[in-house]
């Protein structure tokens, strides 16, 4: 509670904050746009097998309507509807025939869509799918470019975390949004789908940083009593961000047009926290710059209305209520320490199934929300909507199971139900771990170490 004492010292909870949590929100709200772009940039769309007859104008009988062309040149697919991915080899003239069933033609005298395919524009005008015809044979490619974004993020996590420990929060947060935003400008110009996946790739390593770096910034310059409201107040931001991208791909249904007005507040975002969001006092102390973090605590102060603690802060005060912390830092713990410790194995253990479990389902839904109803704009919203409602180690955990959710999608063809059924079970069997082997924190004083874990 050391570096508790001195935010009061420095005015406690006041208009830094504020100001703290607006500026920190702007960049949070941002990042449901890149996790969940491709549910309108990757859309799917109606598609059917291009055939000479039917779509070379000149070829085309001028006695017969479109729909007879259609009948001579697709079969119909497993829902009666033209097949998407098969076409005649030659017209079957007698489907014509209006006594013609179904035995009147053979799977023999179908092929592939060797000539490509012919989309429905009606929704999208362009999405990546369209455009590099990412269907029938390579519907997986879908799934796998959303698991590369998610594993992108998920070493993005483990890297920013350290990275942001050595070379401080702010200039992470300030790489992590130029990093983003000169990627998903990139993306919106890439010219195949290999340099899409690698661009995607790039930005979700860098979302990484955005997702956790607001979150230690607020932690460490919000008292103990208000973090609970701060925390959930980001939960909030991602969950209209959810809402606003839905709104945004209802207007722009272009998929290059979208990634760059998603892409373009990141250079804001960037200039504006750049330009007065001071670095972590409590980082500054602990890495051996006292001077500066008094320097930011000063400047927090006036902020916040309490100038005499300009006086009363001094480098001796800071280093003397910061021994212990300053000591726990200098015993260089690990990420092993979460199992080492008898306490902590439980615990991380029963969080992390937790947090896989959820991102397993949710992500494995949120993904993919074409396949939940015809109007994904709308889905869109109503998910933001209802995890606004909701909010109230884990992040590794819950992008690995991020990864998890999408790859799991590409088994449809092979076992319909496998991912249904795993969505749901997965989460169901979690909820029984955390009943039974975490224990109950409500009310509780949180341990600011290791060693106060043990010492519960």
């Amino acid at each position: 509670m050391a570096f508790a004492e001195l935010l009061e010292r420095a005015g406690g909870v006041g208009l830094f904050q504020a100001l703290q949590v607006f500026t920190l929100l702007l960049p949070s709200m941002l990042v449901p746009s890149q996790l969940l772009m491709e549910n309108f940039s990757a859309a799917i769309p109606g598609h059917r097998c291009w055939v000479h007859m039917l779509d070379n104008s000149s070829e085309a009988p001028a006695n017969l309507t479109s729909k007879a062309l259609l009948t001579i040149s697709i079969p119909p697919g497993p829902n009666q509807e033209p097949h998407q991915c098969r076409r005649f080899r030659q017209p079957q003239w007698q489907l014509l025939d209006p006594n013609a069933t179904a035995t009147n033609w053979s799977e023999a005298a179908t092929e592939p869509c060797v000539d490509g395919w012919v989309y429905d524009r009606s929704t999208f005008t362009s999405t990546i799918v369209a455009e590099w015809d990412l269907v029938c044979d390579y519907q997986s490619l879908k799934p796998m470019v959303q698991s590369i974004y998610m594993v992108g993020v998920l070493l993005g996590s483990f890297c920013w975390g350290l990275l942001s420990d050595r070379f401080g929060r702010k200039p992470s947060l300030s790489w992590c949004c130029l990093q983003v935003a000169l990627a998903n400008t990139g993306t919106a110009f890439a010219s195949n789908f290999l340099i899409y996946c690698g661009l995607r790739f790039l930005s979700a390593f860098g979302v990484a940083g955005i997702i956790m770096t607001p979150v230690t910034l607020m932690v460490e310059w919000t008292t103990t009593r208000r973090r609970a409201v701060t925390i959930t107040m980001l939960g909030c931001s991602y969950s209209l961000g959810q809402m606003i991208l839905g709104a945004l791909a209802f207007t722009i249904r272009d998929w290059r047009t979208l990634q760059l007005a998603v892409s373009m507040p990141f250079f804001a975002s960037l200039c504006f926290h750049n330009r007065w969001l001071p670095e972590s006092a409590r980082w500054l102390i602990i890495v051996g710059k006292p001077d500066q973090a008094l320097q930011e605590l000063r400047k927090v102060a006036r902020i916040n209305g309490h100038k005499q603690a300009t006086k009363s802060l001094t480098v001796e005060v800071l280093l003397t209520s910061m021994e212990e912390e300053m000591a726990a830092a200098k015993a260089r713990r690990s990420l092993l320490d979460l199992f080492l410790v008898p306490r902590l194995r439980w615990r991380s253990c029963g969080m992390f199934l937790v947090s896989f479990s959820q991102m397993v389902s949710y992500y494995g839904l949120v993904l993919d929300l074409q396949n939940l109803g015809s109007d994904i704009f709308l889905l869109q919203v109503l998910f933001g909507a209802v995890d606004l409602l909701a909010d109230g180690f884990l992040q590794s955990a819950g992008r690995l199971g991020a990864v998890t959710g999408p790859l799991i999608r590409m088994t449809r063809q092979a076992a319909p139900l496998l991912a249904p059924i795993s969505y749901g079970v997965i989460p169901m069997a979690s909820s029984l771990i955390l009943l039974l082997f975490l224990p109950e924190t409500q009310g509780l004083p949180l341990p600011d170490t290791i060693q106060d874990l043990e010492n519960q």
